[in-house]
């Protein structure tokens, strides 16, 4: 019979249990778990605007209660965010305005450091609007159409009695943009090349919350107004707005005095490229979503309206466009989602 002595039997028992130490960390470590889906949030970026949070949270509740991962949310501005996207710290952006910041959004796209997944929407406008009762009228409201043939810019001079500015009665009054927009500088070219100065009177409200409260007023009252907005948002969710026509937006007239329509602003998705590896379903969602500055102006009309946040404007259109949104995922995940829903 051998015998151990005390010493090797203590090595023996020693060396065994950091086997199994070691044999169990190598485990943990190389076996993919479900652990890391859930205790990993999916970051979406908040640039600090209401339409942005609305889509995060279409997206979040699909990618959450379809998916199921976690999701987070980063605040910061349209600089910091879109570096927090190339960087990695944010995952997820909803809405890239990168006409407005065309350099940098292009120069991470070549270093393929995002990866644009789908283009949210294209159809945005903005310009000079008007009620759509001065041309249509509203039988509702007993309002005549006040302006019938108005369709474009240049129809305005011959209504500008229609739009009387209170302080110059000689002339109307044509509601701009807040002082220090890009879009004050544009309008002001505008209406000095249209020739509409010689008509008019072009008024800059000291914000945007002045701008709106210059609307809705009007169009509560139904009264003329004639200014500038765009789109999406919760004024053209509420109101029923009519653009005034331009000439087709074309680069060289573009560049001399803007004297042509905005461009349309494509709004893209984009994903950090670390994504498609960790979450390439999620990725696959993505590249399906799209939506409409019609659908995107209802959603934050139901804010404003019923007082709510982008959360519970999320679960209203989810409710709401069963048909769209069905359609970015597959029938299981949709399943899932509508039984969240319930």
């Amino acid at each position: 019979m051998r015998i151990f002595n005390g010493k090797k039997i203590y090595l023996f028992f020693l060396l065994a249990a950091v086997f199994l130490v070691i044999t169990g960390c190598a485990t943990s470590t190389t076996t993919p778990s479900e652990d890391v889906k859930d205790d990993t949030p999916l970051v979406f970026a908040d640039a600090g605007w209401d339409s942005i949070r609305f889509h995060n949270e279409v997206a979040g509740f699909i990618i959450e209660n379809g998916y199921g991962y976690k999701t987070d949310v980063i605040l910061g501005t349209t600089p910091v965010t879109f570096a927090g996207l190339r960087q990695g710290d944010i995952d997820i952006y909803m809405e890239l305005w990168h006409d407005n910041f065309p350099d940098a959004y292009d120069e991470a796209i070549a270093n393929e450091e995002i990866v644009v997944t789908s283009v949210n929407f294209d159809d945005n406008a903005q310009g000079l609007y008007v009620p759509a009762f001065l041309i249509n009228g509203d039988p509702e409201k007993n309002i005549e159409p006040l302006a019938p043939d108005l369709k474009s810019v240049f129809d305005l001079p011959q209504y500008k009695e229609l739009f009387k500015n209170p302080e110059d009665p000689e002339k109307g009054l044509i509601v701009g943009s807040p002082p220090g927009w890009a879009a004050d500088e544009v309008l002001t070219a505008k209406i000095v090349h249209y020739g509409l100065d010689e008509d008019f009177t072009y008024l800059r409200p000291g914000s945007d919350t002045a701008l709106a409260a210059s609307i809705a007023g009007a169009m509560e009252a139904g009264e003329p107004w004639v200014g500038y907005y765009w789109e999406p948002t919760w004024i053209m969710g509420k109101y029923d707005m009519i653009l005034l026509e331009e000439p087709a937006f074309d680069p060289e007239k573009w560049e001399n005095n803007y004297q042509c329509a905005f461009p349309a602003t494509e709004v893209t998705t984009g994903v950090h490229r670390d994504l498609l590896e960790r979450a390439p379903e999620v990725v696959e969602f993505l590249r399906n979503y799209e939506t409409t500055s019609e659908l995107t102006s209802e959603a934050l009309c139901y804010m404003i309206e019923n007082e709510v946040e982008a959360d519970q404007a999320a679960v209203y259109f989810l409710q709401e466009h069963e048909a769209i949104w069905t359609k970015w995922v597959p029938e299981d995940i949709a399943a899932q989602v509508k039984s969240a829903l319930q």
